[in-house]
């Protein structure tokens, strides 16, 4: 167990070792197993987290704000349009000013090309650790709960384990890259085979990917790049098929509609469930687009795990808090 946490940042898990990740990940567990008993754990008093939102969201900010509470502190919620973020206040006056007035900085920043790198900037300007709560490049907590639940499911040792993480249609908006970057980074790093299928126009940051073949060639397990959308689901463990938008071919919002609606039939339905393993599991962060993404009939059905994916968001981001806000 690491124990010397404190004031890390936690832009991408990437940039953690694998002890820390897995410290991370036993705090995580014993504060779920507090909460599950009734056991007080302010661990945080008087401590004040700052979440900066420039996008909208749902279970991140009812998460993190649970999860202060919880942990005895306050989180303040700062929408970056009611405040003087959209009107001057720069990354640098960010990170030091609002890190002279609280003990840690969360951000949501997505905008395709800025988003990770107003976050470092704030980080470099602060004094007080800053958390990804999401940019355009890493979606750090969705993917760290992702890997406590698929742990929680199929024990800690997930040498051997297939996941399939695809490119799904979506009609909504052109999503960030930021969950399938995340976890193709984080599962190859737990020797699992993973594969990534997406249509050609649907390609991954090529730094990424790289990263995630080196992380293979380190930790066992392998990585597979495929075009084929049933091809992904056959005896895998896992099932993780979302949404993402043509980033890396086209920034045009129009254009990318055209291009999504060439693949409308990637959508996660019970046929293609049956051809994964027996005991396989569903996945998604959400919200998802019904009977877009996937049908009522998988993620509401018996195979899906999608509610303890969303609830383990809470379980990891207060242990990410209790070790560097402390």
């Amino acid at each position: 167990m690491q124990t010397d946490l404190r004031g890390r940042d936690l832009i991408t898990e990437q940039e953690w070792t694998r002890e820390e990740i897995d410290t991370l990940l036993d705090v995580a567990w014993d504060l779920k197993r507090k909460r599950a008993l009734g056991e007080p754990h302010a661990l945080l008093r008087d401590k004040v987290l700052a979440m900066l939102f420039f996008f909208t969201s749902t279970r991140t900010r009812v998460s993190f704000e649970a999860g202060m509470a919880q942990l005895g502190g306050h989180a303040q919620f700062i929408d970056s349009e009611t405040t003087q973020i959209s009107h001057g206040d720069t990354a640098m006056e960010i990170g030091e000013i609002i890190g002279r007035y609280t003990d840690g900085i969360a951000i949501r920043q997505c905008d395709w090309n800025f988003g990770n790198k107003y976050i470092r900037d704030v980080a470099k300007a602060s004094r007080v650790p800053v958390l990804n709560m999401q940019c355009d490049v890493y979606h750090p907590f969705q993917i760290l709960a992702d890997l406590m639940t698929i742990q929680e499911k199929f024990g800690r040792d997930l040498r051997g384990k297939t996941i399939d993480v695809s490119y799904a249609y979506a009609s909504s908006y052109q999503k960030p890259l930021s969950v399938p970057q995340s976890l193709i980074l984080l599962m190859t790093r737990y020797g699992m085979n993973v594969r990534l299928v997406h249509p050609p126009e649907f390609a991954l940051m090529p730094d990424i990917v790289e990263q995630a073949k080196e992380n293979t060639r380190k930790s066992g397990g392998s990585f597979e790049m495929m075009d084929d959308f049933n091809a992904g689901f056959k005896n895998a463990d896992i099932i993780y098929a979302k949404s993402w938008g043509c980033w890396m071919t086209t920034e045009d919002k129009n254009e990318s509609s055209v291009i999504g609606k060439k693949y409308t039939d990637w959508i996660t339905d019970e046929q293609r469930m049956a051809t994964a393993n027996k005991d396989a599991i569903y996945m998604h962060c959400l919200p998802a687009d019904r009977n877009i993404e996937v049908t009522d009939g998988v993620i509401e059905g018996p195979q899906s795990v999608v509610y303890d994916e969303a609830e383990n968001r809470l379980h990891v981001q207060k242990a990410a808090m209790a070790l560097t806000m402390r």
